[in-house]
């Protein structure tokens, strides 16, 4: 048996498919863990999300920020739904697009695993929340998907403010967990978090650390395996281990062993045709 957690996918299919055959993936005796973001700008999202739930029996998957984006928009009137990319669409538009969509509405922001001593989120965590503090928002949240409030969390979710605080209630409580979860690289060290700074570190403004790195952080008692940020690769320190590694960007995809002493890394490329020159990763 073997544990892989994998980088985000973003709808690269043929990547996806050629990572599992190069760690020569059995679902009778492995086990996968994707760090979100399944789905957006690689042109084969349907494909992907079809693959990862036919996968679902031995695979967890964590919310993304894309993942989250193409459930608010599954909520909206369909002209609406016709204006997004044609990537989106496509999995919006299709016939098994209920069954696809009921069963991403239902995955974790958090996944956590003692017995591993491992746990996995798409972006990252605020600088005071330890893991059993992480594990109680991500649950909050994770209600709401899953019950009555999703509509109204959903279309509530967008926008960079409030910073996280304890005290907050209601739609601005659920979106700074959200954006905490799906959308972290930089913060302050009080844990605000600068939605603008998207490069490798070293190219943020003073005063801006990897949210890995923030002085005063909380221990935390489990490794993190995690995803979203592209500009920054493969890094593994502080405990931290993330694995996106720009597939969609003309980067690799990348899978990490994690029920293994010795880390074992494997990656392959990733989609055929890079992005425009200039055009900085926007996770």
């Amino acid at each position: 048996m073997a544990v892989w957690a994998i980088g985000d996918l973003q709808g690269c299919y043929g990547p996806t498919q050629r990572l599992l055959e190069k760690i020569r993936f059995d679902p009778a005796r492995d086990r996968l863990w994707f760090c979100g973001d399944l789905v957006n700008r690689g042109g084969e999202s349907l494909e992907t999300l079809r693959l990862v739930h036919s996968l679902r029996e031995s695979a967890v998957t964590v919310l993304g920020n894309h993942d989250l984006s193409l459930l608010a928009i599954a909520q909206r009137s369909e002209p609406e739904q016709r204006k997004v990319n044609p990537d989106l669409r496509g999995v919006l538009f299709a016939p098994d697009r209920d069954v696809l969509l009921d069963w991403l509405r239902v995955q974790p922001l958090l996944h956590a695993d003692r017995a591993l001593g491992w746990m996995m989120v798409h972006a990252g965590l605020a600088p005071k929340w330890t893991t059993a503090l992480a594990e109680q928002h991500a649950r909050e949240v994770e209600r709401k998907l899953r019950g009555n409030g999703a509509k109204k969390l959903l279309k509530n979710m967008y926008g960079d403010r409030p910073a996280w605080s304890p005290g907050l209630a209601g739609h601005d409580r659920d979106r700074a967990i959200i954006n905490v979860f799906t959308r972290m690289r930089y913060c302050s060290p009080r844990g605000r978090i600068a939605f603008e700074e998207k490069g490798a570190p070293g190219t943020q403004q003073a005063g801006l650390y990897p949210w890995y790195e923030v002085p005063g952080r909380a221990e935390r008692d489990l490794k993190i395996a995690c995803g979203h940020w592209s500009t920054l690769g493969l890094f593994i320190g502080h405990g931290v281990h993330a694995l996106d590694t720009g597939a969609v960007w003309g980067g690799k995809l990348t899978a990490l062993q994690i029920d293994s002493d010795e880390l074992r890394i494997v990656q392959v490329p990733g989609r055929d045709v890079p992005p425009p020159k200039g055009e900085l990763p926007k996770g």
